[in-house]
C-alpha cells in the first residue's frame, strides 16, 4: 500500500443560523419607488424613499421606526394600485426573509383575511418560512358611523375565521400596525413577551383620538369590544400615564395554543431553528437507532432550545428567557422506518401575568392581645 495522508475537516454545525425575528415586510401604498422592495433601518430617509407627501405606508414604518427603538431593521414593498399583495410576497422572497408581513392597507372580507392564512402556510410549503400576517382593518368612518355601528361592523368582519397565522390590526389612530409592529421589533424585550408589557413604556407617536359621526371620542369600552372579538388594539389606565397595548390576538380557533402572537412567535422561532438542524443530518448515518446515537441525537436537536432559554440574572433580579429550560425529555426520537425518523420537541413558555387581581385585608387585632 502506496503512504498516504488524508485530512478532513467536518462540520459539526455548531455555528449561528441567520436571525429574521423581529424583521418585518411593510407592503402598502406611498408617492415614490411604486413596485419597488426597499431596506429600511433607523437612518433610512423616509421622505426621500417613500415620497414626500402623506402616504399610509410612510405613516405606519415611521411608527414602526419609533417603537422599535435601536438597530430597527426592516423592508418595505411599495404596492402598485393594481397590485395583489399576496403575490408581492411571493415575489421579494427571492430577495430577503422576514419574520412577519404587515400589510398596511385595510382589508374588509373574510375573504381577504382567509387569503393571508393561505399566504401564511404556502410560505411554509413552498419556503420553509414562517411568517405571520398583521393585517390592518378599517378605522371607523367618522362621517357615516358611530362606536355601536364600528363594534358590530368589526364584529362580523372577523366572526368564524380560524387562521392561526394572522393578526388583524384596526387603524383606528390612522398608524396602529406600525406600531405594534415596532412594539414588537424592540430589542429590550423577546419575542415571548408580550405587547400588553407596561414595563418598557408607553407606545409612540400614537396618532390622533378617533371620533365617530357623533363626535365621540374612542373609549376603552370600545376597545374592550375590540379585543374580544380578537382584534389587537391600544390600551390605557385611568389615573396611570400613557398610552400602552392589549393583548396581540391571533385569529386561532378557541382554546387553541396560537391565540396570541407571542406564543406564534416562539413555536416559529423553534420550526425556524430545528429545519436547519434537521436538513444537516439528512443521510448522515452519525444519526442512527443505537443508544449513544440516540442520546447524541438528543443533545444535537436540543441545542436550540437551550440557546432559547437561556436567562440572565443580575443583582438578585432574572431576565428570563424565551422559553423554559428543556429537560431530557422535551426531546423525543421514534424511528418509523429504517429510513425515517421522527423528533418531537416541547417547548415550554413562561407564565406571564395577564390579569393581576390584588386582595386587600385589614388586621385590626389588638396588638396587647399577645401579651
Amino acid at each position: 500500500m502506496w503512504p498516504t495522508i488524508q485530512v478532513n475537516n467536518l462540520n459539526q454545525m455548531q455555528g449561528p443560523t441567520n436571525e429574521v425575528e423581529r424583521h418585518f415586510l411593510f407592503v402598502g401604498k406611498a408617492g415614490k419607488n411604486t413596485g419597488k422592495l426597499l431596506s429600511l433601518n433607523t437612518q433610512s430617509d423616509l421622505d426621500d424613499l417613500l415620497g414626500t407627501q402623506s402616504s399610509t405606508l410612510k405613516t405606519n414604518v415611521r411608527a414602526a421606526m419609533l417603537n422599535a427603538g435601536q438597530n430597527w431593521t426592516a423592508h418595505a414593498y411599495v404596492l402598485p394600485n393594481d397590485a395583489d399583495w399576496t403575490e408581492a410576497v411571493l415575489d421579494v422572497q427571492q430577495t430577503a426573509s422576514f419574520e412577519a408581513v404587515a400589510l398596511v392597507e385595510p382589508v374588509s372580507t373574510a375573504e381577504q383575511i382567509n387569503a393571508a392564512q393561505a399566504l401564511y402556510h404556502q410560505l411554509i410549503a413552498t419556503w420553509g418560512r414562517w411568517q405571520f400576517m398583521m393585517l390592518a382593518v378599517p378605522g371607523i368612518d367618522s362621517a357615516t358611523q358611530d362606536w355601536p355601528t364600528y363594534e358590530a361592523t368589526m364584529a362580523a368582519l372577523q366572526n368564524g375565521i380560524a387562521a392561526d397565522g394572522v393578526m388583524l390590526v384596526p387603524q383606528l389612530h390612522g398608524n396602529n400596525v406600525g406600531v405594534l409592529a415596532g412594539r414588537l421589533c424592540n430589542r429590550a424585550v423577546t419575542v415571548a413577551d408580550t405587547p400588553m408589557r407596561v414595563k418598557t413604556g408607553p407606545v409612540l407617536a400614537l396618532g390622533p383620538a378617533p371620533k365617530d359621526s357623533a363626535d365621540t371620542e374612542l373609549t376603552l369600552a370600545t376597545l374592550q369590544t375590540l379585543e374580544a372579538n380578537r382584534y389587537s388594539v391600544p390600551a390605557w389606565y385611568p389615573d396611570y400615564d400613557g398610552v400602552y397595548w392589549a393583548d396581540g390576538n391571533m385569529l386561532d380557533v378557541e382554546g387553541g395554543d396560537f391565540q396570541s402572537v407571542e406564543n406564534r412567535r416562539v413555536i416559529d422561532k423553534c420550526a425556524r431553528k430545528m429545519r436547519i438542524r434537521g436538513i444537516a443530518r439528512l443521510g448522515d448515518r452519525q444519526l442512527n437507532s443505537t443508544p449513544a446515537s440516540m442520546a447524541a441525537a438528543k443533545l444535537y436537536f436540543m441545542q436550540d432550545l437551550r440557546a432559547m432559554s437561556k436567562s440572565v440574572t443580575i443583582a438578585g433580579q432574572t431576565f428570563p428567557g424565551e422559553i423554559m429550560p428543556p429537560e431530557d425529555e422535551d426531546i423525543t426520537i421514534e424511528w418509523l422506518s429504517k429510513y425515517e425518523v421522527a423528533i418531537y420537541a416541547l417547548a415550554q413558555p413562561y407564565d406571564c401575568p395577564k390579569k393581576i387581581a390584588i386582595n386587600l385585608m385589614l388586621d385590626l387585632s389588638n396588638p396587647g392581645d399577645s401579651q
